[in-house]
Order: C-alpha cells, then sequence, then structure tokens
C-alpha cells in the first residue's frame, strides 16, 4: 500500500495556521470537520500526511480559542 504524499513543511504550516486564524470560528470548524472526513481510514487507505496537519492545525486553533 502506497501513500503518494508531500509533508507540509514548517513553513506551508505556519501559512495554514495564518489563514485560518483570519476565518470565523464557524468556518474553523468546517475546516476541522472536511479534514477529519479525510482522514478516516477507509479500507486499506491511510491518510494523507498533509490531511493529518490540517486536522491538527484547525483543532490547535480551535482549542486556543476555546482557552480564550
Amino acid at each position: 500500500m502506497k501513500v503518494a504524499d508531500e509533508v507540509l513543511t514548517v513553513v506551508q504550516v505556519a501559512e495554514l495556521r495564518r489563514r485560518l486564524s483570519m476565518l470565523h470560528h464557524t468556518s474553523v470548524e468546517q475546516v476541522y470537520r472536511d479534514a477529519y472526513a479525510r482522514c478516516a481510514p477507509i479500507g486499506e487507505r491511510m491518510p494523507k500526511a498533509s490531511a493529518i496537519q490540517e486536522l491538527v492545525t484547525a483543532w490547535k486553533l480551535l482549542r486556543s480559542w476555546e482557552k480564550r
């Protein structure tokens, strides 16, 4: 089982976080839900690393907003 995927660089993750931080809370929640759906293992298919990184980045941002 091959997974052809590029891991996001530190710069790309920082840019993703910056862009997400400019969105409304509900939009970030939608990004999180979409990434969560892409990360669900289906049969033998493993989630792409970039999808996991997007999921975690959105989750971290949502958590930081929740703590305020």
